[in-house]
């Protein structure tokens, strides 16, 4: 039980102080799943954001899903879930609640266009480590070029490109 309620502690955490959900959540995943905690490798990790990312739902979400489960099962996966969400579920309440009578003032819509710009640098951030522990030969770099540029400039689902790739791994490796 004391494991169960850790995984709800930590995600409910992780949920409460990352702004921007996805990922802008990523790196806080990183620093406390494995770095904090070592509950993860690096590994599993990248291996949950891309699963994470082929599979309906948020990205976040998908990766506590799958490290409750590692953790204990089903129910950690629920717990974890959970936990994630939670701060979520609460804190649109409350502003939803808030900003009715001043959605429309200056300073909200300033306030909005700031957190956007910091969630762009984050998920910029992720973006730059992850490439930093993936790429790690010329093959790595042509299939991450590719993948941008077929997502970017023709409109192709990510989840398409991911299993794509996938695929494309297991013949490259087996071959």
């Amino acid at each position: 039980m004391k494991i169960l309620l850790e995984l709800y502690i930590t995600f409910f955490k992780i949920g409460l102080f990352s702004f921007g959900g996805g990922y802008a959540m990523l790196p806080l995943l990183e620093r406390e799943l494995v770095d904090g905690r070592k509950w993860v490798s690096k590994e599993e990790i990248y291996d949950y954001y891309a699963i994470g990312q082929a599979t309906p739902g948020i990205i976040s979400v998908n990766t506590s899903t799958f490290c409750g489960y590692k953790m204990k099962g089903v129910l950690g996966a629920f717990f974890a879930s959970l936990g994630m969400i939670s701060p979520s579920i609460i804190i649109i309440i409350i502003i939803a609640n808030f900003l009715k009578g001043y959605q429309n003032l200056e300073i909200v819509k300033h306030a909005f266009t700031g957190i956007r710009i910091a969630v762009c640098a984050l998920v910029l951030n992720t973006v730059i480590k992850m490439a930093k522990n993936t790429i790690k030969d010329k093959t790595s770099l042509i299939i991450m070029l590719f993948t941008f540029v077929t997502i970017a400039f023709f409109s192709i689902s990510p989840a398409i490109i991911v299993i794509a790739i996938g695929i494309f791994g297991i013949i490259l490796k087996r071959g």
